[in-house]
């Protein structure tokens, strides 16, 4: 008996050492993130996913663009070296460590929907904006509910973040690694670590991230909100905002 009990502790050790150690490698994730280049899958590769995503090649990530004609993505792939490719949406999906999606808002339920499973866990940054005339009826949703939470709503499971949402593509091409004070980027998100590197990619693109709250508080950045279309620094903006320095 008194054997038994000794290799029940043991096993009971062996498991709970597994366990802590399981969890201090998902505590690292986002600071070895923090250290490496990144491999970011593009959701709609237009104004504003190619501007972004291209500044994400000029910091050193790797980029697929995609789009549901990827040949069409040539010449933005070829203009910008071999950290760049094109492909379909599937493939940038299984390639990204981070997604960006970029496409009109009333496409998201169908990405959602056609996507979703391998979507599933993946940290998304979502710059998608809710536009009467071009989206139609889930418009009327997103000004209910806000629109972090109608994202998270089609895009469930993802750790989502919304972000480069609140400027128009050519203030960001045009903004972008200029002299302090940068151009602050708002961003909201639930998960943290999702956070955190969303925060890392507004840096690496030029820009300085205001971290504004929750997916809840994201209303306040979308369009027709306080901080949407602000051509400001972070100090500023928290300002406008009302947030802690």
């Amino acid at each position: 008996m008194p054997e038994r009990m000794s290799i029940d502790r043991g096993r009971r050790a062996l498991l709970a050492a597994g366990a802590a150690l399981i969890a201090g490698a998902a505590l690292r994730l986002p600071a070895a993130m923090a250290q490496t280049k990144l491999r970011i899958g593009v959701i709609g590769s237009g104004h504003i996913g190619g501007t972004i995503g291209a500044l994400w090649v000029k910091a050193g990530h790797s980029v697929m663009f995609s789009s549901r004609h990827p040949e069409e993505l040539k010449d933005l792939v070829a203009g910008l070296g071999e950290r760049a490719q094109a492909g379909s949406v599937e493939q940038a999906i299984a390639f990204g460590d981070v997604i960006f999606i970029a496409v009109p808002y009333k496409a998201l339920p169908q990405v959602g929907q056609d996507y979703g499973a391998a979507l599933k866990g993946k940290v998304v940054l979502d710059a998608c904006n809710a536009t009467q005339a071009r989206d139609g009826d889930v418009t009327a949703e997103v000004a209910r509910d806000g629109i972090g939470i109608t994202s998270q709503k089609y895009l469930p499971g993802t750790r989502l973040v919304r972000a480069f949402n609140s400027l128009n593509y050519k203030i960001f091409e045009r903004e972008a690694n200029r002299a302090d004070p940068k151009l602050a980027v708002p961003i909201a998100g639930d998960d943290p670590g999702a956070v955190e590197i969303a925060a890392r990619l507004v840096r690496d693109a030029g820009f300085d991230p205001v971290v504004v709250g929750d997916l809840k508080d994201a209303s306040r950045f979308q369009m027709g909100g306080p901080g949407f279309g602000q051509q400001v620094g972070a100090a500023e903006l928290r300002q406008k905002l009302s947030l802690k320095p």
